[in-house]
């Protein structure tokens, strides 16, 4: 289970004016989320994205997966 300590995500009204974001970066989660409805890869967006750690992307789409069950 992902703690709130452990979150791959979060939300700063500084930040994007607190669109959620992964952690230190100011790349909104959803954009994951629209590059896999896009068709791309989880490799694309990666790539794409370089600021984006794998683990923290592959936990986003588990909280995502989690919460949609």
């Amino acid at each position: 289970m992902i703690t709130l300590f452990q979150s791959p995500v979060h939300s700063d009204p500084e930040v994007m004016g607190g669109t959620l974001v992964f952690r230190n970066t100011r790349v909104p989660a959803q954009s994951l989320l629209e590059y896999l409805d896009d068709g791309f890869s989880l490799e694309d967006f990666l790539d794409n994205f370089p600021s984006v750690t794998r683990v923290d992307a592959v936990n986003f789409l588990k909280l995502a997966r989690e919460h949609n069950s």
